[in-house]
């Protein structure tokens, strides 16, 4: 860039001549300079003006453009993005079918270590040792004094607990907050509730997990964000559910039983009301697998649903109804119930001789095997097999529970003519007792197809037709006759009209064959037969009772008088008012009055 001089000599020079004053030019071309310096310095200050305008709007362009994509975008798409979501997101409460909590989520904290930022780590060993007495202090000390830079100690402890190490002092002993999840009803409902562990954790936080029962089944429902923590109603009534473990428990006592399990199911609707196993457990602290031996000696099996076991004469009322339903007998027709009956090389007996002939009804009072097989004849296998089949009884039961897949019938792979005369009085098929509770709710729900469910209130389709009206209220008029005469006596409780049927089965043996001192004691039951609400089934593993002099393992004198106790005291939490039936002959109940001053 030139630049012009202030005095230019020529200029200096005219106005000299001319009688000017020369300091004149020099302010003129001094002030036009100026202007424009300042001409430059405006254009650019225009310039980078201009230029942080657009870089602004730039900015602004794309922060709203993000923010619309952000708001028309599905809510499910920024929870995936997010990778810790799943770990620090709440699990949903379970509920009973009132709203009662079974399950929910308590603050904690854990505790680790940072053996290289403690000070006095064979001290810190002992004292942790005083506070947890299931810890090693010899243990502690190696890993304190070892190459490790972090050690979990517990994952969770209590307020106490916490408190007690934070008086050690220990800079290396640290905390971590977490939910863990907390069953606030102890052992009630342990099996159907199953169980949590922590899953993918950090010192921050930990994911609860279910590893059982519906808490494994739901797992993915009650860690999902999109619910907004609203919770899991079960069919379960937390009343009931007590009321049911606490008569199982003291008849289990009573009997001698090494197990027991009763399930309570609504007739029209298949909701599971209550269901127990025992022996139980507490989910708050749930004890490990057995490794070896029979799983049902663990209290982590549920016999309700995992149990496959020879169910007895329970299976009767089954050919019976199929029979009279296709019009091939009716209650009063004669059948020949001669004993013993002989099928091939095999002989079928009753328990007691009947004489040569049966009604069918007393076939069902009296608990006749030879009248059961003659009826299953009539039907023939095919029949048969089709009939049971779509009872479910071939098939898992499709209950809301991890153990449920585990629990598939023991279906016979050959159905030759012995088979099918033991599997009409329930021997040689082996299947769970909700098995058996879904198969007479479908009697009890006028013959169409009841399907167990834990969850209250869900929509459900109506199930298939399987037996006609007819015949399904004619097998219930049997049933209630095996309670007012037959072998279920010591069951009935006066103003509730149960109807039901005993099962007593011989344990098979691993080897082969049958104990002839062990067996499974059953009592299927409905109740009101006038207005059929309820199913119950108990079962008694191993019972054994003294009755009239000597030892008695059968279902009559173990399983119901027990199920009719449970009834008792069940029917008025349940809302159902006594009735008033035709009085019926006095039953001595000394087991029954045993099973109450247990309880009390």
């Amino acid at each position: 860039m030139i630049r012009t001089p202030l005095r230019p000599l020529a200029r200096i020079l005219r106005a000299r001549e001319k009688g000017e004053n020369p300091d004149a030019i020099e302010a003129a071309n001094r002030a036009h300079r100026h202007a424009v310096i300042q001409d430059g310095a405006r254009r650019q200050a225009r310039s980078r003006l201009s230029l942080i305008a657009a870089i602004f709007a730039i900015l602004f362009v794309a922060v709203g453009g993000r923010m619309a994509v952000l708001a028309s975008s599905q809510p499910s798409e920024p929870r995936m993005q997010v990778s810790g979501a799943q770990i620090i997101s709440q699990r949903a409460d379970i509920t009973d079918r009132y709203g009662r909590v079974l399950a929910t989520n308590l603050l904690t904290h854990s505790l680790y270590a940072h053996p290289r930022q403690m000070v006095d780590p064979m001290g810190a060993a002992e004292k942790l040792a005083e506070i947890f007495p299931d810890l090693s202090v010899d243990r502690l000390k190696q890993d304190f004094s070892g190459k490790r830079s972090f050690l979990w100690i517990k994952k969770k402890i209590s307020p106490e607990q916490m408190q007690a190490v934070h008086d050690i002092g220990e800079p290396g002993l640290l905390f971590g907050p977490r939910e863990m999840r907390l069953y606030p009803n102890g052992r009630i409902a342990s099996h159907v509730l199953g169980g949590s562990t922590f899953g993918k954790e950090d010192v921050a936080s930990a994911e609860v997990i279910g590893i059982a029962g519906v808490e494994k089944a739901f797992d993915r429902w009650l860690r999902d964000p999109a619910n907004d923590g609203a919770p899991l109603a079960l069919s379960i009534d937390l009343t009931v559910q007590a009321a049911m473990e606490d008569v199982l428990s003291n008849g289990m006592k009573v009997m001698n039983a090494k197990g027991a399990t009763s399930i309570l199911m609504e007739v029209k609707t298949g909701e599971v009301v209550a269901m127990a196993s025992l022996p139980d457990f507490d989910p708050n602290d749930r004890p490990r697998p057995l490794l070896k031996g029979d799983p049902s000696d663990s209290p982590l099996f549920n016999r309700a649903v995992q149990g496959q076991y020879e169910l007895g004469s329970t299976f009767k009322i089954f050919p019976v109804a199929q029979a009279i339903d296709l019009k091939l007998v009716s209650p009063t027709t004669m059948i020949n119930s001669k004993t013993p009956m002989k099928i091939g090389k095999y002989l079928i007996r009753d328990f007691h001789s009947y004489g040569s002939q049966l009604s069918v009804t007393d076939i069902i009072v009296k608990s006749s095997n030879v009248g059961t097989v003659r009826i299953a004849q009539l039907l023939g296998v095919e029949r048969q097999k089709d009939f049971l089949q779509k009872l479910g009884l071939f098939e898992p039961t499709p209950l809301e529970m991890s153990e449920a897949p585990t629990g598939k019938p023991l279906v016979p792979q050959r159905w030759p003519a012995v088979t099918s005369a033991t599997v009409s009085f329930g021997h040689g098929l082996a299947a769970s007792p909700l098995h058996l509770a879904s198969a007479y709710a479908t009697i009890a729900n006028g013959g169409k197809r009841v399907r167990p469910t834990l969850v209250h209130e869900r929509s459900r389709q109506e199930g298939e037709q399987i037996l006609s009206p007819g015949a399904a209220k004619t097998a219930l008029s049997l049933l209630r006759e095996v309670v007012t005469r037959g072998t279920a006596r010591s069951a009935n409780v006066e103003g509730y009209e149960i109807a039901g049927k005993t099962g007593t089965a011989d344990k098979p043996r691993p080897t082969g064959g049958y104990y002839h001192n062990k067996n499974v004691a059953t009592f299927a039951s409905v109740f009101p037969v006038s207005d059929p609400k309820y199913v119950l089934v108990l079962t008694l593993d191993e019972p054994s009772t003294m009755r009239g002099g000597g030892e008695s393992r059968t279902a009559g004198a173990t399983a119901a008088p027990v199920a009719g106790e449970m009834i008792g005291r069940l029917a008025p939490l349940l809302g159902l008012r006594p009735l008033v039936e035709k009085p019926l002959p006095m039953v001595e109940r000394p087991l029954a009055d045993a099973i109450k001053l247990v309880s009390n």
